[in-house]
């Protein structure tokens, strides 16, 4: 298919960029010249309109090229950023519509965030420390501030030192959700930038400010609900502020320092009231004795010298932390459990020493501490909002539901492993309701007994049956090839529909999108850009390019494409390479993709292999293929018992008229 007459190919290369070959549109060329000519209007209205279509247009990015490639002088009240000519006004919709450009512009990757100014920086900052201004402009300015911190170390610095998590504040207590989650981004990537040595100092600072009341005071518990951008804002930020445990879980106790080994003396003297002996008090054995008794009934797995428990990392000092917060803030429900199993038999006993420093391992895997937020997550649990010291609060459930399951298990010290595994299938399932508070947690726990999780698993397994007799195996393996088959076609089918899918540029997350489907008659793919995400399927008509299934040489995922080698960012971040595929085609051409979720790469990896010949080998291929099998394999055996399988579902159940029932006791 020859390339349309406006098109030309030529190789482009930025300082501090990898050359590229790109395609311009000589009407982009014309067009960004004409709108240059007209922002330079004396008319205000001309520049205006002229502003307006600038920031429609600044999404294509070969228009973009075009026009940062003029590189044009700004006049004195303007700003302007390795050849990214905007003249920033300061008043009304001209400026709105100046840094909407200005963000679609930059948005590109083309001009590098490292070029701008401090003066710069000091004017969107101050449109952002205003205590009223006009909502576009305060949006705009956010997301500018958001990239700058995220794209350049340097300019971290530059735009901490103007914004102040005080002056950010205020913007959260508004009812726009949109300035909301531009807020919080900002104070999400100025948490995600600093220095690990001032993270302590920035939470502490947030702390003061009270960050997390007023979240779930004014975005939680609003009556507005919250949208995916909201809750990946949110997500974010719990995932940072768990991260600030990080430190404590790694770092061993040292046996020798004094101050930690008070601790343990504090935990002693909490649980049996007794006050610590002095050198002279008795013999050396006589107390050394004594100590190795209570440290034995604390439940520590070294009772002469409980600190070497502590040397394990993870959990390492986070385990004692814990415990000191359940002994001095909990203290009646610390002492009746410490004590209720010192009266046990030996082997009954549940350690609560052993116990603490396993369920603190756990919970830090649980809510994966150490690790950096996801690119496409928005799985925040409201009730860590809820509490300064959620973390701690969570363990102090946690440890009495541990105690309780241990009893209800009637478990020994042989079966420590099986009942931490019950606690935690425990957890987990509580967690997936999102309970609205740690009080809730609580009450779903209380309905996850041990009885209960054996039913749950037991149900499970029934669901999940497997067939092993090797007549069942003989038939499953014959019936296979229909049911790839028939996957097969629902992949396709799936195509036809098509997707949407989200651009990923210079910032980490923005409300980009474009659209791609397969035809009909499994010929072309036909893709093209959307302004917002669409309600539904997207007509073939619309969609302004073209790929023939034909042309197309390969599909790669991950580190193999194309927009993952290109941008070093992308590189780090796991989950964008897991949801990264590229379809090459001609010798150096490519359609690169960035899927919403782990599903849809499934379904489009899947598909595309199908159209090319290949072998479909995604994990959801693999599970689809043994759900369709169990079925068909259950019809096939109720077929075996002549029992009837109607061909249409049976009808649903007429709706009363009313629902005003009475149940006569008599």
């Amino acid at each position: 298919m020859p390339p349309p007459a406006d098109i030309v190919k030529v190789a482009i290369e930025w300082p501090g960029a990898f050359p590229k070959l790109m395609e311009i549109d000589q009407v982009s060329a014309q067009m960004a010249q004409q709108l240059h000519e007209r922002i330079q209007s004396s008319s205000m209205d001309m520049k205006l309109d002229a502003l307006k279509d600038l920031a429609n247009s600044s999404r294509d990015i070969t228009f973009a090229q075009e026009f940062i490639n003029l590189d044009v002088t700004v006049c004195s009240s303007g700003y302007v950023a390795s050849g990214c000519c905007l003249v920033f006004f300061s008043f009304g919709d001209l400026l709105s519509f100046t840094l909407t450009a200005f963000v679609e512009l930059m948005d590109h990757g083309i001009v590098s965030w490292d070029t701008f100014s401090v003066a710069f920086i000091k004017k969107i900052a101050s449109y952002v420390c205003k205590s009223s201004m006009d909502t576009a402009v305060l949006q705009r300015s956010l997301a500018i501030l958001e990239s700058m911190v995220l794209n350049s170390q340097d300019l971290y610095q530059k735009v901490a030192q103007e914004i102040t998590i005080g002056q950010l504040i205020p913007h959260l207590q508004g009812t726009d959700q949109d300035i909301q989650t531009y807020t919080i981004a900002v104070i999400n990537a100025l948490f995600l930038k600093a220095p690990e040595e001032k993270r302590q100092e920035m939470a502490h600072i947030l702390a003061q400010k009270q960050l997390r009341s007023i979240i779930l005071s004014n975005v939680i518990r609003s009556n507005k609900p919250i949208n995916d951008e909201m809750a990946h804002q949110l997500y974010v930020l719990q995932v940072l502020t768990f991260n600030l445990l990080e430190d404590r879980m790694m770092t061993k106790m040292d046996p020798q320092d004094q101050a930690q080994r008070d601790i343990i003396f504090e935990l002693r003297r909490i649980a049996f009231d007794v006050e610590c002996e002095s050198n002279n008090s008795g013999s050396f054995e006589k107390r050394k004795s004594m100590y190795t008794r209570d440290y034995k009934k604390l439940g520590f797995i070294n009772h002469v010298n409980p600190a070497v428990d502590f040397t394990q990392i993870p959990p390492g000092m986070l385990a004692l932390d814990n415990m000191l917060y359940f002994a001095r803030h909990h203290q009646d429900a610390y002492i009746r459990i410490v004590l209720e199993n010192s009266s046990r038999e030996d082997k009954h006993e549940c350690p609560f020493g052993r116990s603490s420093i396993e369920l603190t391992k756990m919970l830090c895997e649980i809510l994966k501490v150490g690790e950096l937020p996801s690119e496409n997550c928005h799985d925040f649990h409201p009730m860590f909002f809820t509490h300064d010291r959620s973390f701690e609060e969570f363990f102090c459930i946690c440890i009495q539901l541990l105690n309780k399951t241990w009893k209800e298990m009637r478990a020994t010290s042989e079966d420590f492993n099986k009942v931490m595994q019950v606690v935690k299938e425990q957890i987990t399932r509580a967690l997936t309701i999102k309970p609205n508070s740690l009080d809730q947690f609580k009450s779903r726990l209380q309905n996850l007994s041990y009885t209960e999780i054996l039913k749950l698993r037991q149900s499970e397994r029934m669901n999940q049956e497997d067939f092993q007799s090797r007549p069942i195996l003989e038939l499953r393996e014959k019936i296979q090839p229909e049911i790839m088959e028939l996957i097969k076609q629902q992949r396709l089918n799936r195509l036809c529909e098509g997707t949407c899918f989200r651009k990923i540029s210079s910032r980490r997350r923005q409300d980009k999108f474009w659209y791609c489907r397969l035809s009909p008659n499994h010929k072309v793919l036909h893709y093209g850009d959307l302004e917002e995400s669409p309600q539904g399927e997207v007509p073939h008509d619309s969609l302004q390019d073209k790929l023939p299934v034909a042309d197309i040489k390969a599909v790669v995922t991950g580190k193999d494409c194309p927009h993952m080698k290109e941008k070093g960012a992308l590189k780090q971040n796991k989950e964008l390479l897991e949801l990264a595929f590229s379809v090459l085609y001609e010798s150096d051409e490519y359609l690169n993709f960035i899927a919403p979720d782990k599903h849809e790469y499934c379904v489009w990896t899947d598909g595309l292999n199908a159209l090319l010949g290949k072998e479909m080998t995604s994990e959801f291929t693999r599970s689809d293929m043994d759900t369709l099998l169990n079925m068909e394999m259950k019809l096939r055996l109720l077929d075996l018992e002549n029992i009837q399988i109607p061909e249409v579902p049976p009808p649903i159940p007429k709706e009363p008229s009313n629902y005003d029932f009475v149940y006569d006791c008599n």
